[in-house]
């Protein structure tokens, strides 16, 4: 492979790919390194020339390759959660399923890893902190897609089971890492992008106090942004509590850090 392929930025448009990357992608032995090439790979040929090292049946990738095709809106990102929920459903509660997600949570591919999370959301033997726990070391992941894919994928689990994810999500605010701080805020958004919106805190903002209060001057800017736009969500539906919420903080913590929070906050707020 040459370092050409490997340290190369990526292209803007996906008929630009050269044919080399795209051949590589599709065969799971190079990562993507934009959005272009994400939204590009072709999971057909990548399922095809990964799942039989995952001791996954020809017969079932015949069967996932079949609802690719039947898909009335294809997308990557309805096909990685496609891939991911038929993984679940033709292995979950056997013993294999340990194994499959061993294999594509860990494998060079970030496409592959971004089926992974999905066999943990939907796993329905683990407790919601069990399968945050399992999820972490994927919140933490280096490549953007697989941290966007893993909270999409446990978000329902977290709305449904929304004061437990908060005690157990306001104490990885506290975390080393910027991605698990982020993840705290991303997962748990009002509105959120690309997902269903958590009704609860759409119209009881202050359930997320412990999580927000704790991230108002984070130095990470990925961090400041997220925590911005969760509160910028909440301003949709509950402005009086997010403007108090930004007048406490900016007197409590009148940092820099603090301040780019809630500018991006008040967005909305400050069109009216």
């Amino acid at each position: 492979m040459t370092s050409e392929i490997v340290n190369r930025k990526g292209v803007r448009k996906a008929q630009d790919i050269p044919a080399e990357v795209m051949e590589l992608l599709s065969m799971g032995q190079i990562e993507t390194v934009n959005l272009t090439e994400w939204l590009a790979v072709d999971h057909v040929q990548l399922i095809k020339a990964t799942f039989p090292a995952f001791g996954i049946d020809q017969s079932h990738i015949g069967l996932i390759v079949k609802e690719i095709a039947a898909q009335k809106k294809p997308s990557a990102m309805n096909t990685t959660k496609l891939v991911g929920s038929a993984l679940y459903q033709l292995y979950g509660g056997t013993d294999t399923l340990e194994e499959i997600f061993k294999k594509t949570s860990t494998h060079l591919s970030d496409s592959i890893r971004c089926y992974a999370p999905y066999l943990i959301g939907l796993n329905e033997q683990l407790t919601i902190k069990e399968k945050l726990t399992t999820s972490q070391k994927l919140v933490a992941d280096k490549h953007f897609g697989v941290r966007e894919v893993v909270w999409m994928a446990l978000r329902p689990e977290i709305d449904t089971h929304l004061e437990e994810s908060i005690k157990i999500l306001t104490d990885w605010t506290d975390n080393e890492d910027e991605n698990i701080r982020r993840f705290t805020t991303e997962a748990t958004r009002p509105r959120g992008v690309w997902c269903k919106h958590i009704e609860r805190l759409k119209e009881h903002p202050e359930i997320a106090l412990p999580i927000l209060e704790n991230l108002i001057s984070d130095p990470s800017k990925y961090v400041q942004d997220s925590v911005g736009n969760w509160l910028n969500d909440a301003s949709k539906s509950q402005p009086k509590f997010v403007s108090e919420f930004c007048n406490t903080w900016q007197k409590k913590s009148p940092t820099k850090e603090t301040g780019k929070i809630i500018k991006r906050a008040l967005r909305t707020i400050a069109k009216k």
